[in-house]
């Protein structure tokens, strides 16, 4: 990026404040992204002037956003002088809420977790998670010895779809009372914070975008098969919520052709006893069983991967995605379900996409909440301190 002080032409409008704050933001975002790095590659990276370079440095210096780093990026820097952010400037609260848990985590700015918790929660419903959610924002800064103030907002993943409009939330089966509730507004109050609701996951596609196997992929897709499914859209970079914010509810892409296509374990029961495999199997006993060479269990694997197959084929047709990444409990299982799905998606789809299994597995929603804090929390901490 070219520095606007260093490129525009004379003009008795202009206004230095604002230049400086863009030049600053500019090398910011550089000492950011490629800290521990020195004035000199900070020049040449982003395209501004030493002196330019120096002079935001020294505001960021004096702000506290950025700091003199120990070590070079090769260890010591034997007198050269290369610049860090402050990763305590502030903090970033994430919450995974699901029908049996809540986990939490916090991160400071430089994306590094501090401390991370999960709770059980064997009887969920909204007035539980609430509770629990407190107490673990509690627990979870104790835990880093930081003062409370520096928690910049909290991002919370929730089984159900969010109403932007009013808050409320949609689709929220898996936890009693909390659809239609406005329950981003209700934490936000006990705990005197903003707080940003989204799809569970959604945040798990953002997550796997950040820390996962989607690193550098545009156009992909996440989709979850455990207790249930979802999918999680990523297109041209950026997630895809759709105008009512259901994108992704692939329960219902299959909606009218006969017979069960489910591969969710709530679809299990039925589908082992159809194959003379018993009423109430479980699905960590079935995979078991197909890794001992078991027939029954492995047919019942193959039709998993058929009906995961189909659902994939109707997410990869209509949005030409590069990837789908598997998630949940029963998608989790790659080493049984990755062959046979990718020869399904080969034969039916003219380009079928690449299709790989969670690195993240169950921390995916959890860092997805965290990725999606931090990008607030850079901004408000900049605007805070330099505005």
């Amino acid at each position: 990026m070219v520095s606007v002080l260093d490129n525009m032409t004379a003009t008795p409008r202009a206004v230095p404040p604002l230049l400086k704050r863009l030049n600053e933001r500019t090398v910011l975002d550089a000492v950011r992204e490629l800290a521990p790095i020195s004035r000199a590659e900070i020049s040449r990276r982003a395209g501004i002037s030493k002196p330019t370079v120096s002079l935001a440095l020294r505001s960021l210096l004096d702000a506290g956003l950025v700091r003199e780093a120990e070590n070079g990026p090769g260890g010591p820097s034997y007198g050269a002088v290369y610049f860090e952010p402050v990763p305590d400037a502030a903090l970033v609260l994430g919450l995974d809420l699901g029908a049996r848990f809540l986990r939490g985590a916090i991160c400071d700015l430089s994306g590094e977790i501090r401390v991370r918790q999960d709770v059980e929660l064997p009887e969920a419903d909204a007035e539980r998670a609430l509770a629990a959610a407190t107490a673990l924002h509690d627990s979870l800064v104790e835990a880093t010895g930081l003062s409370a103030e520096l928690i910049d907002g909290v991002v919370v993943g929730v089984p159900a779809v969010v109403d932007r409009g009013n808050g409320t939330l949609q689709l929220a089966d898996n936890v009693p009372g909390l659809g239609g509730r406005r329950f981003g507004a209700e934490l936000g109050a006990r705990l005197g914070l903003e707080v940003v609701l989204e799809n569970d996951i959604n945040l798990a596609a953002l997550g796997e975008q950040w820390r996962g196997v989607a690193r550098g992929v545009d156009d992909f897709a996440f989709l979850s098969v455990g207790t249930g499914m979802g999918s999680g859209l990523v297109l041209g970079g950026e997630l895809h919520r759709g105008r009512n914010g259901a994108a992704g509810e692939v329960d219902y892409a299959l909606a009218g052709i006969p017979g069960d296509l489910d591969p969710s374990a709530e679809a299990l029961p039925a589908l082992a006893a159809g194959l003379g495999a018993g009423k109430q199997p479980e699905a960590r006993a079935i995979f078991a069983a197909a890794r001992q060479n078991d027939e029954r269990a492995r047919a019942i694997v193959a039709e998993l991967a058929r009906r995961i197959a189909l659902h994939i084929s109707a997410i990869a047709a209509v949005a030409d995605v590069g990837l789908v990444v598997l998630g949940g409990g029963i998608g989790s299982n790659g080493d049984l379900l990755l062959e046979p799905v990718r020869k399904h998606l080969a034969d039916w789809l003219p380009y079928p996409p690449q299709v790989e299994v969670s690195s993240l597995g169950e921390a995916a929603v959890l860092t997805g909440a965290l990725a999606v804090g931090l990008r607030s929390a850079l901004d408000n901490v900049f605007v805070a301190t330099r505005g």
